[in-house]
């Protein structure tokens, strides 16, 4: 109910000013009338109403020009003062109305000033020209206290409206900035699904495409080697479907309760990695600079994904049977290195434009690490990515660097 009449009142201003300025009028009649206790009127009531409804009128103007309105009723509020007429709320009434509007509608300065400017002309004027026998008490606390009221009501209530409309305004911004980390968590997750599904699948399919290769020249001219082969073909196609089947698994939960169908790739399995390359005619030489150290469980992952594709990329695109995984341990850094001594006409996916070198930069980027890829100036491609390592733990000693070569295959 009270909401309601306040909308309606706010949709219809115009008859809201009505209907205050012909009750401030219709006041202003007891207002000429009143005298102090045991005193007669002094005047005679109609000069005030008359300026009491001069002052009435003005307040329809409050709105748009509410600095004019209160000078107006400032003015008629002088005059009954100057007249003889006590000043009550019954004849400055409009004064205080048009106080409080300003006080709304403008800074606090402005409202103040209009205010102390108000209650030092009329108590001026009630001091000099009003009548003696009033007490001096209500001279000077009456007029300050009923215009200090409607400003101070004006002000409270500028000020709780602006700070509602900040805290609409916060808000808005609030679910707007949600809504905006939302869809950024979305891209983010959609690019992480893409890279997975993409590092798993190439890698199992180019090398299910080469050991099908292999089965079909070998079929008739060797057909023990084939057989060998093909044998191995259903390996990589299990292990491919084993892969994507946890991987898509991982996608389908709702949340993290459940524990990981299996434990995440690292550099740990990075003999087998580079031994599952071994069907596609590529051997893969693995080499270990400095004392090993662990990294954080995104970065192991991201590690094995990075040398994965890189190795994907040669026995897709370098046309040579040899590539060399280094791994160089620093003091907080662990870099990897792949090469190969293909050719120097590398397709355009392998050299920095295509989605594999821009899934592994995306990777080591997510990691706080950084990936460069390009041709070597002797011939082939090499991939090179830095990533953090976990601190030393206290006390522990950092070692001496040491060299590990091993040869994944022969």
């Amino acid at each position: 109910m009270i909401h309601s009449l306040q909308r309606l009142l706010r949709c219809h201003p115009r008859t809201v000013d009505l209907v205050v300025a012909a009750a401030l009028f219709v006041c202003s009649f007891p207002g000429s009338a009143l005298t102090l206790p045991g005193r007669d009127l002094e005047v005679p009531w109609w000069p005030g109403v008359l300026v009491a409804g001069v002052a009435s009128l003005a307040v329809l103007w409050r709105r748009t020009l509410p600095r004019t309105t209160v000078v107006v009723t400032l003015g008629c509020a002088m005059a009954v003062a100057a007249l003889g007429y006590i000043l009550t709320v019954l004849v400055i009434g409009p004064l205080m109305i048009a106080l409080y509007t300003l006080a709304l509608r403008s800074d606090r300065t402005t409202a103040n000033l209009f205010t102390v400017s108000g209650i030092t002309l009329l108590v001026g004027t009630a001091l000099v020209v009003g009548p003696g026998s009033e007490p001096l008490v209500m001279k000077l606390l009456g007029p300050a206290f009923w215009l200090l009221l409607p400003t101070s009501l004006g002000t409270t209530t500028r000020l709780r409206a602006a700070y509602l409309e900040a805290v609409q305004a916060r808000a808005g911004h609030a679910e707007r900035t949600r809504e905006q980390e939302a869809r950024h968590r979305v891209t983010e997750e959609r690019m992480r699904i893409a890279r997975d599904l993409h590092d798993v699948v190439a890698h199992h399919l180019v090398l299910a495409n080469l050991q099908a290769g292999t089965v079909v020249r070998l079929m008739r001219s060797r057909p023990e080697e084939a057989e060998r082969i093909a044998g191995e073909l259903a390996g990589t196609t299990l292990s491919a479907v084993r892969e994507l089947k946890a991987t898509v698994g991982l996608l389908r939960k709702s949340d993290g309760s459940e524990a990981p169908s299996g434990p995440a790739p690292g550099l740990a399995q990075l003999a087998e990695l580079a031994a599952s390359f071994e069907p596609a005619g590529l051997s893969v030489t693995v080499n270990t600079v400095g004392g090993p150290r662990p990294l954080s469980a995104g970065a192991d992952l991201t590690a094995y994904r990075i040398v994965q594709e890189a190795l994907t990329n040669v026995t897709k695109h370098a046309g040579t049977g040899a590539a060399e995984v280094r791994l160089s341990y620093a003091h907080d850094r662990l870099s990897i290195t792949v090469t190969d001594h293909g050719g120097t006409a590398m397709p355009s996916s392998a050299s920095g434009s295509g989605y594999g070198v821009i899934g592994m930069r995306e990777r080591a980027l997510s990691a706080g690490g950084r990936l460069r890829a390009g041709h070597r100036p002797e011939g082939g491609f090499e991939v090179v990515t830095e990533l953090p390592l976990l601190p030393h733990p206290q006390g522990r000693s950092q070692g001496h660097p040491q060299t590990h070569d091993q040869n994944a295959l022969a």
